[in-house]
């Protein structure tokens, strides 16, 4: 019980000063540095850059620069005064990603997917998002801090229960960890990206309300998704839902800003 007892003092205590706040002001937990999540974001960045076929086609690269050029000069200083690499990766795959270190990744198909150049800003905007709101510290931290609690609880079960019972229990655990505290993380990172991407684009003068509209297309084109509660990500009736209402406040920043040039090829 000792043993119990000073992992739990580590765990609270390392909470405590590895806490911080979220772009919107939301409590999260970073048990690393910037630099070892830079590193390991520029690691996979370059792994995927061997892995992937890279598109050289000159006006898609030239589109989704463009694009990544308005939403990061539109960053708070820290972000827009860093330095950016942008890739075009040729692939069917209808997805995007930023990582730590500045890295951001586009496919094709989702250029294909994106019907203008504010859908595709919406993807782009959302990544950043992440990376703004530091949800790979956020969620390792997050994932780190669960299995050492899922290692102090088996001490405590190994003592109490023979080990066919303490299997059984040890095992409701690590699924009760997933539903309610990892995955909820998982959807609260992708809602507070759509709040955040859809705030740099609009200020980079794409209309947000096709946010909403990139999200209609996506669902279209997926498959059964599975419930909610057991998905990293929001519903997407729930995720067009809470687009369309951002977006209603963020039509007069919108309007305020410089038209941007960008074109679909």
């Amino acid at each position: 019980m000792r043993t119990l007892k000073y992992g739990l003092l580590a765990l609270g205590l390392t909470g405590l000063v590895a806490c911080t706040q979220s772009p919107t002001g939301r409590s999260q937990l970073q048990l690393f540095s910037s630099d070892e999540i830079a590193q390991l974001g520029a690691q996979s960045y370059n792994a995927l850059k061997q892995e992937e076929k890279i598109s050289r086609d000159p006006a898609l690269n030239s589109y989704v620069q463009c694009i990544s050029d308005d939403l990061i000069a539109v960053l708070p200083d820290q972000w827009a005064q860093q330095q950016w690499e942008v890739t075009v990766f040729e692939s069917e795959a209808v997805n995007a990603f930023a990582l730590p270190g500045g890295k951001i990744g586009v496919y094709t198909g989702l250029i294909e997917v994106a019907e203008n150049a504010a859908q595709l800003a919406a993807v782009i905007g959302h990544e950043i998002g992440h990376v703004i709101a530091q949800h790979s510290n956020e969620r390792m931290s997050n994932q780190f801090a669960a299995g050492l609690g899922l290692q102090l609880g088996g001490i405590l079960v190994g003592q109490e229960m023979d080990s066919d019972t303490a299997a059984l229990v040890m095992g409701a655990l690590g699924v009760g960890v997933q539903l309610g505290y990892i995955l909820p993380y998982s959807r609260i990172h992708e809602s507070e990206s759509d709040e955040l991407g859809l705030g740099y684009m609009a200020a980079a003068g794409y209309d947000p309300r096709e946010a909403a509209e990139l999200w209609r297309n996506m669902a279209q084109q997926a498959g059964p998704n599975p419930p909610e509660f057991l998905s990293t990500h929001p519903s997407p009736q729930t995720r067009i839902e809470k687009l369309e209402a951002l977006a209603v406040d963020a039509m007069s920043t919108y309007r305020q800003a410089p038209q941007p040039s960008c074109r679909k090829p």
